[in-house]
């Protein structure tokens, strides 16, 4: 039995979609989240950079007790997931990986969709994914300019987002998939706009539920879980506090927590990530 927290980050509250997930799978862990709104999105920005800021949020997660790491960014994990596990042996980490493998099993066409963006699909991570689980089968990906910072804003359906996306994922309609593949953790939130665009006879895989299992299973298998835990989530976000707050209330319907956290001065893109004073 261990009750110290399960770390789990993304570049903003995409995250929350397997944060969720977790809850519901392991209702009794203590949760850290960290969202780097200071930087969202990921996805437009070098791996390198990406990679000093996913080191910098683990470290943050380590120095404040995290038992396991959760990348739970797709952008992140493409780029650092690995170097991760290489900085921090001793520490379990588990990252998003495109459902792939589950959309290519279902798939009565032989083609499915991935949506995600550009450094994801640019990434090892992605290619040794499509590689082994994709043999005969069609995969067509596509990227959502745009779907995340509508997301942070709060805006998750309504005609105007339904119209961009309808325009975006036409490509992907056309080439006649039956499975659409969640790559991003922020695409949950949009998820009934999605579905109203690509129509029911499209299936819809969001992996947050898989990345929760697989928690689940690193936990018991390396006795890291907690029996009796009061299940508490402390979030932190190095953007505002308060339209965070406001934010993830309204894409979960539930108060949570939520501390500042700033990076160093002059120093955006390495270094130590601090509490910032005057929150909590």
């Amino acid at each position: 039995m261990n009750n110290q927290p399960i770390g789990v980050f993304d570049s903003g509250v995409g995250g929350l979609s397997v944060l969720t997930e977790l809850r519901r799978l392991l209702p009794n862990e203590e949760y850290l989240f960290v969202a780097d709104q200071a930087h969202v999105p990921y996805g437009l920005r070098s791996r390198e950079e990406v990679r000093r800021y996913c080191f910098g949020i683990v470290d943050f997660l380590l120095r404040h007790g995290s038992k396991l790491v959760i990348v739970a960014c797709n952008t992140a994990s493409a780029a650092a997931l690995q170097p991760l596990r290489t900085i921090h042996p001793d520490i379990p980490f588990v990252g998003m990986e495109p459902a792939v493998k589950p959309a290519a099993e279902e798939s009565r066409r032989g083609v499915i969709g991935v949506i995600a963006t550009e450094a994801t699909f640019q990434g090892e991570l992605f290619a040794s994914v499509v590689h082994r689980y994709a043999r005969g089968v069609k995969v067509v990906t596509h990227t959502v300019p745009g779907l995340v910072e509508w997301i942070e804003a709060g805006e998750t359906e309504g005609p105007a987002l339904e119209a961009r996306l309808r325009l975006q994922l036409q490509p992907l309609l056309d080439a006649g998939i039956d499975e659409l593949v969640l790559g991003c953790t922020h695409y949950p939130f949009a998820r009934q706009a999605l579905q109203n665009v690509v129509g029911p006879d499209v299936k819809i895989i969001d992996p947050a539920p898989a990345i929760a299992r697989r928690t689940a299973q690193v936990l018991a298998k390396r006795n890291l879980c907690s029996v009796d835990g009061a299940g508490s989530v402390l979030c932190f976000t190095s953007g505002d506090p308060d339209a965070f707050s406001r934010i993830s209330r309204k894409l979960l319907e539930v108060e949570l927590p939520v501390r500042g956290i700033r990076w160093p001065a002059g120093s955006a893109t390495e270094g130590e990530l601090f509490e910032s004073e005057g929150e909590g």
